[in-house]
């Protein structure tokens, strides 16, 4: 189910404490997405994401997105580590409780090859006022790992397998996923405006059959070499609808 948040001007899927499913603006308002030319560590990039949202007139709450990239896959220990750090500037700027709902939607995943030393922005998104009656969204990465409350072992699609029977299966399920979320709300892929995918192995010979035929790919495919953040998944997505996006 869809909740509001009012602070923000953007309603969201709740999903997790470290991350919600999806982000879209509330009517009046759009998403702009930013993108940092090099990558930002965290601490400074959140500097600059509070100076450029606040330049622009709107509140740190309005913060609904982002983008991140880490040195190398995390243990699952270590990413719920990782997550309450993140977690902690959001609870400084308003937007993340502690209640366990955070609003804001995000794709975290590591370069195979020239990775950061530290986790860093890529880019991030926000909610600013918009007489484009247009609506704009960002959808969350999702990967092979069925929801619930087991271990990602016990909930990876195909878990350490990478036969081509267990690959299509793993695009499969994340295809699905993103399907779920476009429809929570409202949407579906012919609505999008950028679909993204990481995974450093060939995803070529299920492209048509689970992406292209399901029109995954009306704005074309933005592939990332790069992995999930945690070990043994292997393939994620992530998809907007966004019409304004700038680089810094």
């Amino acid at each position: 189910m869809v909740s509001d948040f009012r602070a923000g001007n953007y309603r969201f899927i709740p999903a997790v404490f470290q991350y919600s499913s999806g982000a879209q603006a509330s009517p009046g308002y759009e998403i702009e997405r930013v993108r940092f030319d090099r990558l930002v560590p965290l601490a400074e990039g959140f500097a600059r994401i509070a100076a450029y949202i606040q330049a622009a007139g709107r509140p740190l709450t309005s913060f609904c997105a982002c983008e991140l990239r880490s040195p190398a896959a995390f243990t699952e220990d270590g990413f719920r580590a990782f997550n309450q750090h993140y977690v902690k500037t959001l609870a400084e700027w308003g937007i993340y409780d502690g209640g366990g709902t955070n609003p804001v939607a995000r794709s975290n995943v590591c370069p195979e090859i020239d990775p950061p030393s530290e986790p860093s922005f890529y880019a991030f998104s926000f909610t600013r006022p918009s007489a484009n009656a247009s609506p704009s969204f960002v959808i969350a990465g999702g990967a092979e790992a069925r929801g619930g409350a087991g271990s990602y072992p016990e909930r990876i699609v195909g878990y350490r397998d990478l036969s081509p029977e267990a690959w299509r299966e793993k695009v499969r399920f994340t295809t699905g996923e993103m399907e779920r979320r476009l429809a929570e709300f409202g949407f579906g892929w012919k609505d999008t405006t950028s679909a993204q995918a990481y995974t450093v192995h060939d995803v070529h010979p299920v492209i048509v059959d689970e992406l292209v035929r399901h029109g995954a790919t009306r704005s074309g495919l933005t592939w990332h070499f790069c992995r999930p953040p945690v070990v043994d998944l292997e393939y994620e997505m992530d998809c907007r609808r966004v019409l304004r996006e700038v680089v810094i």
